[in-house]
């Protein structure tokens, strides 16, 4: 047993409904009263009593306001109690002294959503938070005060951290959100993974830890105050684990405070030039078991819902899709099976909480790969089981006390009672589902594109002038991705190579990101760097004529650095510049004196907006034209389904709708597996009008636009892939006066089908019984397949929004005619529109 020591800050917080909802399946949802929170070496506790907590981080920066009801919602119906999120420095306070906390960054409202839908909030402040934001969520500005340093013993940087944070502290105060308040925040996270930077700045480093710790401890905000992979957290700060497998990692130091999980990652964020990330929904549901089952109390699912990085928002060569692989997808839609899954593991340990909380724990290791874990308390009748087999690759069977239970490879098998496996985390009852993208055809109606070509600026055109290139973050002040070098420079006859097979060749240095080169206004080349490594050499063969010459390199950046010490001393831009193949040898132009033009042209007269359009002349679009301005008017897609925009014509840009920026693309560049890291991107519904919409794309180097689609997402394709071997559905299952007690009398696998919102099942398209191939959208019939199965399947789910499917051969007439198969039921539906429902 841990040791029990009470932490001695107490504070009142959002109470939990009570015990007895908290074991339904439905969740109901009721607004948090204020109660009292404290924690001790076991767990948070809540309301007096020790507490689970199971929570997912939605970030408010990466979904629209009109998203954030829903996207509550679902994650309530997922078993979620809490939710967690980041606050972002420098989207509040842009320029110093400058705060925005109204519209998509109402930090305040996004909070009252969620205690109203009867969830916790776990506020992470930082306000360094890395998150794959720009600048890691510090505002640019910072870089500029004299003397700084970030995150160090630095007076200046600790001066305004100190601000920020408690202007925060304050405006959560206004509306009474601490838990101290009655509000529903429970937990307060000062800096971020300090760890990482911890040996660069050693004594300095530590010395700022205290002072961070110190400082969040007595801003008064009456809650605990944590600090992620943190294991020095000084005093009564608690520190938490951030992970894939944290069950296995973590070892806990402070045996007066309780084991957190504050990130257990869903997937992985994914960069421009990364091939796709994928964590199945087993390994996911397996680290949470092994982590409940190792002691730990609270889990953080990172991201439950990614999001966009909208604009400029990403941090270095982030794609602008975040976390696509999360229980809820980039577009707020269930992401199956990891969002039922993870559903029903929630329900399965909230029935195991007296155990978790209040039991003796006991380990058993037997044999290699496997072990039990057991929670007791024999004077309440109370036993729980956590039976593991941690072999990646070999299923297995153990005998616990006197049964013989079989445990797939990886899996964990949950028993809330010491004898009936309720959950096993590699046996998946969830439904399955897949996302399709539909073309708008009304948007393809008038698919006529303008296009306005970017000026490329000479020397003498330009604002700011040195003798050398200017570095790249200091020009541009994150305020645009781009920033022109221009030079001019003459080259005499005898200069230019003689023989018809040698050309000059332009050789330049940069520190990063990616550079579009032109010579005398005409296009020859791409560089970039990649995220490891953002520096590059970009040298391309060119044409050059006696006499003056101009060169000009349209500079990026693609995101701020997020991460790692000495952030404000980060360059980009271009370094150096020479000429190869001259007779005269190479001709170095990185001091000849350079012109820089921060920004484009276009960005300059806002031509995004509709106001702007006359500010420059258009004319009909021609694809594959190098830094052009492409332009169109669309009405949206009919209904309420996300809309997407199909951008795998395109090369690399910015995209705008109605004047709103939705973020960066960049097609072009392709992964190890030869295709792009996104070629699809979020377009919200509330930045759409119902006719009339204005897109704009800014394309650097080459692409066609009349190719573009504009489409809408759906996960209208639901499946099920169920085994005769699966326990019942985990909602067969409740706690009564302490005990585990079945809604029925039928526990037999079972499959469940659910269309969603305002949609009903119209078509089965596949259903067969024995041992089917193949998974959701490309099933097939295996060697043993009953005829029954899909009349069956027809019979109970046609023509509704839910059913629920016997997976036993028995219903299928199966049990003679497909012995030895593996006894699976799989189903693939179509859900439509339920007009009816849409009438009311």
């Amino acid at each position: 047993m841990r040791v029990v020591v009470y932490h001695k800050v107490a504070c009142l917080v959002a109470a939990l409904i009570s015990i007895g909802l908290l074991v339904n399946t439905a969740m109901a949802t009721e607004e948090v009263v204020a109660s009292g929170c404290s924690y001790d070496g076991r767990s948070l506790v809540i309301n007096g009593k020790r507490e689970l907590v199971f929570s997912g981080s939605i970030h408010y920066t990466r979904s629209q306001p009109d998203m954030w009801p829903d996207l509550l919602k679902k994650s309530r119906e997922g078993g979620l109690n809490a939710i967690s999120t980041y606050v972002f420095w420098n989207v509040h306070e842009p320029e110093p002294g400058k705060f925005d906390f109204s519209g998509q960054n109402d930090l305040a409202q996004f909070i009252k959503l969620a205690q109203k839908n009867g969830m916790f909030v776990i506020l992470r402040v930082g306000p360094f938070i890395q998150a794959e934001w720009n600048h890691g969520g510090l505002p640019y500005w910072l870089r500029e005060v004299p003397d700084m340093t970030f995150r160090t013993n630095n007076e200046p940087f600790k001066r305004h951290m100190e601000k920020f944070v408690s202007k925060v502290v304050d405006e959560m105060n206004k509306d009474k959100l601490f838990a101290s308040q009655g509000g529903p925040i429970i937990l307060f996270q000062i800096e971020n993974e300090y760890n990482n930077v911890a040996a660069t700045f050693k004594e300095e480093g530590t010395k700022y830890i205290h002072w961070a710790a110190n400082m969040a401890l007595n801003l008064s905000t009456g809650v605990p105050v944590i600090m992620c992979k943190q294991n020095d957290a000084p005093g009564a700060v608690i520190p938490t684990c951030n992970g894939r497998n944290c069950g296995d990692t973590y070892v806990p130091v402070h045996s007066a405070k309780p084991i957190l999980w504050t990130e257990n990652w869903t997937a992985q964020y994914r960069v421009f030039g990364d091939p796709p990330s994928q964590r199945s929904a087993e390994d996911l549901a397996f680290s949470v078991a092994r982590f409940f089952a190792r002691s730990g109390t609270m889990i953080n699912y990172y991201m439950y819902h990614g999001g966009t990085n909208y604009g400029r928002t990403g941090a270095a060569f982030v794609t602008t899709r975040y976390y696509d692989e999360a229980p809820l997808d980039e577009y707020g839609l269930y992401k199956e099976p990891k969002w039922g899954h993870l559903k029903d593991l929630h329900h399965t340990l909230r029935l195991c909480r007296k155990g978790l909380l209040w039991g003796k724990s006991s380990v058993h290791s037997i044999g290699k790969d496997f072990e039990v874990r057991v929670y007791e308390k024999p004077d309440e009748n109370i036993c729980v089981a956590f039976l593991a087999n941690a072999n990646p690759k070999v299923d297995g069977s153990i005998n616990f006390r006197g049964t013989s239970y079989y445990l797939p490879r990886h899996s964990i098998s949950i028993l809330p009672d010491c004898k009936t496996v309720v959950y096993n985390t590699q046996k998946v009852n969830a439904q399955h589902n897949a996302r399709t993208f539909i073309v708008a055809k009304q948007t393809q109606q008038g698919n006529e594109w303008m296009m306005n070509q970017e000026p490329v600026p000479r020397y003498r055109e330009t604002a700011v002038k040195a003798m050398e290139p200017l570095e790249l973050f200091n020009m541009t002040k994150d305020r645009t991705d781009y920033l022109w070098y221009s030079t001019s420079f003459k080259i005499e006859d005898d200069d230019l190579p003689i023989r018809h097979d040698i050309r000059p060749v332009l050789q330049v240095s940069n520190l990063g990101h990616v550079m579009h080169a032109f010579v005398n206004g005409q296009y020859i080349g791409t560089g970039r760097g990649t995220k490891i490594e953002k520096s590059f050499v970009f040298q391309k063969p060119m044409e050059l004529k006696t006499g003056l010459n101009h060169i000009s390199l349209l500079n990026m950046m693609v995101g701020l650095p997020d991460s790692g010490a000495y952030m404000e001393r980060r360059m980009a831009g271009v370094h150096t510049a020479s000429i190869q193949g001259l007779n005269t040898g190479t001709l170095d132009l990185t001091t000849i004196g350079w012109g820089h033009q921060v920004g484009l042209a276009g960005e300059f007269f806002k031509i995004y907006e509709e106001e702007g359009i006359s500010k420059v002349r258009w004319a009909p679009a021609v694809k594959n034209m190098p830094v052009t301005w492409y332009r169109r008017y669309f009405d949206a897609p009919e209904g309420t389904d996300p809309v997407a925009l199909d951008l795998s014509s395109m090369g690399k840009g910015f995209m705008y709708v109605n004047g709103k920026p939705l973020g960066r693309y960049w097609v072009s560049y392709l992964s190890p597996l030869g295709k792009p890291s996104q070629s699809v991107y979020h377009m919200p519904r509330s930045f759409l009008k119902p006719k009339n919409n204005y897109l704009v794309i800014f394309e650097e180097h080459t692409g066609n636009p009349k190719d573009i689609l504009i489409m809408t997402v759906k996960r209208d394709n639901i499946c099920t892939f169920v085994s005769e071997q699966n326990p019942a559905l985990s909602k067969s299952w409740s706690r009564k006066d302490g005990q585990l007690k079945t809604k029925g009398d039928d526990l037999s696998p079972a499959a469940t089908l659910t269309c969603p919102d305002k949609k009903i099942i119209n078509k089965v398209v596949f259903a067969s019984f024995g041992n089917p191939l193949g998974m959701c959208g490309n099933f097939t019939a295996g060697s043993c397949h009953t005829p029954k199965a899909i009349s069956l399947v027809e019979k109970l789910c046609v023509g509704k929004k839910s059913c629920t499917l016997p997976a036993t051969g028995k219903d299928y007439d199966a049990d003679a005619k497909c012995p030895g198969t593996a006894s699976t039921l799989a189903v693939q539906a179509k859900c439509v529109k339920n007009k009816d429902k849409e009438n009311n």
